[in-house]
């Protein structure tokens, strides 16, 4: 006797298609040095030079800590400048030319992704900005 099947959730659907296109960026990414975290701290950091630490681990969705530790790690691969790094001083991070030129490469990686994903499911993109526009389902 088979299983009954569970109904069709479009919430777990999103979550499995999220995965699988989470995995396929980290595949376009990789060859760059980059994971979907480096990608995103370092498009933040563009979209605003001389973010804190503390709101650029709230827009990242990481822990103040784990900010810094990650931060050390792009200013070590000279992606990033912090021009205040001393404590007790607010910092003025900005993405350095190294860093654009790799932000400009990561997103010709995923412009091709896209470009994939979209040749498949016409419409896909336009169907995803608006659920976007619309926000959270609410409670």
């Amino acid at each position: 006797m088979s299983q009954p099947q569970p109904p069709f959730s479009p919430t777990v659907a999103l979550l499995a298609l999220a995965r699988t296109w989470e995995a396929a960026l980290a595949e376009a990414l990789a060859p760059l040095g980059l994971t979907g975290r480096r990608y995103g701290l370092l498009g933040h950091l563009r979209s605003s030079p001389g973010i804190s630490f503390s709101e650029l681990a709230r827009r990242s969705r990481i822990t103040v800590q784990s900010a810094h530790t990650a931060v050390a790690a792009l200013v070590a691969a000279g992606l990033v400048d912090d021009g205040t790094a001393h404590a007790g001083t607010a910092s003025t991070l900005r993405v350095t030319p190294a860093g654009e030129a790799l932000l400009a490469r990561a997103a010709d990686a995923l412009a091709a992704l896209d470009a994939r994903l979209v040749e498949r499911h016409p419409g896909l993109a336009d169907a995803l900005r608006d659920l976007l526009a619309e926000g959270p389902p609410s409670s």
